[in-house]
């Protein structure tokens, strides 16, 4: 352990060493989770679990469109709970295997839909995450804000879904729209909460956190790529 690194403490007031550190253990496990999640996914796929999973995926579409919102909220609110180093680990290994359970169905149509999808969907996702991270890196602005607005777009979401379920409702390419913004607002948030909120010792948990944005901006870019012909 650093002199200078008071765990206790929000990075925010470590010092410029600590403070560098942290951001850099925060965004290596976030480049290590999506090299984790794009195996996984792949070995999914070819292995013919994705394809075992497939009918009951699209079967139940907007089901499992809930439940991907509800893992990425859930991953965002463990992220803030939990304090153990261990239980941080697991909890990120458990929500990495998760979201390439539930996108590895989606991914093998989408593949096998459109070649070359994915690749274009992931890029997009890359540059619009990379892009709005540096606007909260560089402004340093404090989002903070964002929470507020987060937790009740969620909300509407999860009702749109839902309500789409019980009356047939299709909801559309401007859902997919709305819903790359709410993901972009989420990293803008969770970039701020890494700059100035986490405290030193949990660069693990906010790496969850980042992730989950990130992931659901990717699944909502796919979407929006698929429902174009």
């Amino acid at each position: 352990m650093q002199d200078n690194l008071n765990y206790a403490v929000a990075v925010e007031a470590q010092s410029a060493e600590a403070r560098s550190e942290f951001i850099w253990k925060t965004y290596a496990h976030v480049v290590g989770a999506i090299l984790t999640f794009a195996g996984i996914s792949a070995y999914l796929i070819t292995s013919g679990v994705s394809a075992r999973l497939f009918p009951i995926v699209t079967a139940n579409w907007l089901l499992t469109l809930g439940a991907f919102m509800l893992v990425s909220w859930g991953a965002s609110h463990v992220a803030h709970r939990l304090e153990s180093k261990p239980a941080q680990y697991a909890a990120f290994a458990v929500f990495v295997f998760a979201e390439a359970l539930i996108f590895s169905p989606m991914l093998l149509m989408a593949s096998v839909m459109k070649p070359g999808i994915i690749e274009n969907a992931a890029a997009v996702t890359i540059m619009g995450s990379v892009g709005l991270i540096a606007v909260a890196m560089i402004t340093r602005k404090d989002f903070s804000f964002l929470r507020g607005i987060l937790v009740w777009g969620g909300i509407l979401a999860l009702v749109a879904i839902a309500s789409s379920l019980l009356f047939g409702w299709n909801l559309g390419t401007w859902f997919s729209l709305g819903m790359i913004g709410f993901a972009g607002a989420a990293v803008l948030y969770d970039t701020s909460n890494i700059m100035h909120h986490y405290p030193a010792d949990k660069y693990v948990a906010a790496a969850m956190g980042l992730f989950a944005s990130i992931a659901l901006m990717f699944w909502y870019v796919l979407q929006f790529f698929m429902s174009r012909d």
